[in-house]
Parts: structure tokens; C-alpha cells; sequence
């Protein structure tokens, strides 16, 4: 596994297993139970989704047969609009806590800026106070563009270590990336394979023969390739340990400039600018 820095020195894998829109049954338990066999380290919740209670338990089940600490785990969830403003944040944090059966998350985001730019700040305000708690080990934004990021530098102290956003080869964000970038803020894909779109797509299925891989695993390369942490959702044991895969071998730049020329700005997700719930 590769791991990543963020601006406050702290890491995070690369890859992860995202649990968006999987049932909070034993398809959820199973599912990070078998990644974490499998040796993901990273996996990527959220309030919203419905499913910590089982995926909590897919994480204890986990520790307990890949004989590793819970500190060698990287867990993420996600802060839900109806927890917005300063005095909610911690409300938000310690429910998820709950359901998760965890003392403490390694990343914990504001999972959408909203459409009231104060309340976002407050809210921000409210995660910078569970951070210098010591509450959680960092703190981060979700589907945040560059002019929210921009209000954020402008009222409060603490940088996001992290914007997870939607990201795949018919959505690049070339000018996000490149302002991430200048502001040493890491970039996460959420739904790198567009839900199994992008895998028919005539070009990915093209560098997929030429290289001996799976579409699957030519775009989550794609994503390591351009230094976008990622967190492809599967739930079917084989995808999830082909998804892992993708650490021995390497895009050549010609086929990284295929890939980005699909670009198409296109959304599967809400736009940031305009969703508040």
C-alpha cells in the first residue's frame, strides 16, 4: 500500500474501500470485513449512508482476523448537513462514533458546503475545535469547489487536510486539482468507476488489453497516477481484492493523456454550488 502526506504531516493510504449505497446488513459487514483481509487499510463511511452500525462491525471482524491493532486502520466518516453550525458538530461526531463502535476517526469531513456560506463557516469552526480537542486525528471538506475552500482560508485558522470530491476520466477538475495542489490540500475521488460506467468506455477498455489489467484497475491506476487518493465500492469479494491490485505496475504518460481527453465535465453527483440536502 502507498500512503499520502497531508499539510499537517499525518498520512493516509492511497486506496480505500468506499460503502456508499450498500445495505446496512451483512453485505456491508462482509464487504469491509474482506478488504481489510485482504490488506486495505483505508475505509471511507458516512453518517448519510445508513450503514455504520455494519460497518463498524465489518471493521471489528476484520481486526480481529487480519491480526492487526486498530491503529493500523484508517477510518473515515463524514459530518450530514442536519449536524451543521458549531454546537452540532461534536452531536454529529459522537453518532457516528457510536455506530461505528469506535473510540476515534482517523478523518472526519464536512460532507457538502451547503448553500448558507456562514453555516458552513460555523461548522468548519466547530471541526477546527474537534481537532484541537484531540478527538480526531484529522479533519477535512467533501465536495468542496475552489470558492469554498477560498471563504474557508478567508474566517477560519485550520486548513482542510482533504477534498473529497467526484472525480473520474468524464469529470478531471483540471483547475480544482491544480488549486488543491497549490494549496498542499490532497485529493480524494468519490466514485472513481462512475457506479461501472467509465469500465465500457472504448478507450479504458483499450489501455485494459494493452496492459494485461481490468478497466477497474486501469482507472483506479489512472487516479494513484495523478495523485488522487481513491476509494472504489465494491461488495463482491473478487472486485474488492482486483481493485487493491493496481500497486505493480504503471501508466505510461501517453496513456494517462487518453485517459484525461475523455474529459467531458461531466457530473453523476449533484453540484456543490447548488446542493444543500
Amino acid at each position: 500500500m502507498q500512503y499520502t502526506t497531508f499539510n499537517n504531516g499525518h498520512t493516509m493510504p492511497q486506496l480505500g474501500l468506499g460503502v456508499f449505497r450498500v445495505e446496512n446488513n451483512d453485505t456491508a459487514k462482509d464487504a469491509v470485513k474482506h478488504a481489510i483481509v485482504s490488506g486495505y487499510r483505508s475505509i471511507d463511511a458516512a453518517f448519510v449512508y445508513g450503514n455504520e452500525e455494519m460497518v463498524g462491525q465489518g471493521i471489528q471482524e476484520g481486526i480481529l482476523e487480519a491480526g492487526i491493532q486498530r491503529e493500523d486502520l484508517f477510518i473515515t466518516s463524514k459530518l450530514w448537513l442536519d449536524h451543521y453550525g458549531k454546537d452540532n458538530v461534536q452531536v454529529g461526531y459522537e453518532t457516528s462514533l457510536k455506530l461505528l463502535g469506535l473510540d476515534y476517526l482517523d478523518l472526519y469531513l464536512i460532507h457538502w458546503p451547503g448553500t448558507d456560506q456562514s453555516l458552513m463557516i460555523e461548522t468548519w469552526e466547530g471541526m477546527e475545535a474537534l481537532y484541537n480537542g484531540g478527538k480526531v486525528k484529522n479533519i477535512g471538506v467533501s465536495n468542496f469547489d475552489i470558492e469554498h475552500l477560498e471563504t474557508l482560508k478567508a474566517h477560519t485558522s485550520i486548513k482542510p487536510v482533504i477534498n473529497q470530491v467526484e472525480f473520474h476520466p468524464y469529470l478531471i477538475q483540471q483547475s480544482l486539482r491544480d488549486y488543491l495542489a497549490s494549496e498542499s490540500i490532497q485529493m480524494e475521488s468519490w466514485s472513481p468507476l462512475m457506479n461501472a460506467e467509465i469500465l465500457t468506455d472504448e478507450t479504458i477498455v483499450a489501455i485494459a488489453d494493452e496492459i494485461g489489467k481490468s478497466p477497474a484497475q486501469v482507472v483506479i491506476r489512472w487516479n494513484i497516477e495523478h495523485g488522487v487518493v481513491t476509494i472504489p465500492k465494491s461488495v463482491t469479494p473478487h472486485r474488492i481484492e482486483e481493485n487493491i491490485n493496481i500497486f505493480d505496475f504503471s501508466l505510461t504518460q501517453a496513456q494517462i493523456a487518453r485517459i484525461d481527453a475523455l474529459n467531458q465535465d461531466r457530473r453523476i453527483g449533484p453540484n456543490p454550488l447548488e446542493f444543500n440536502g
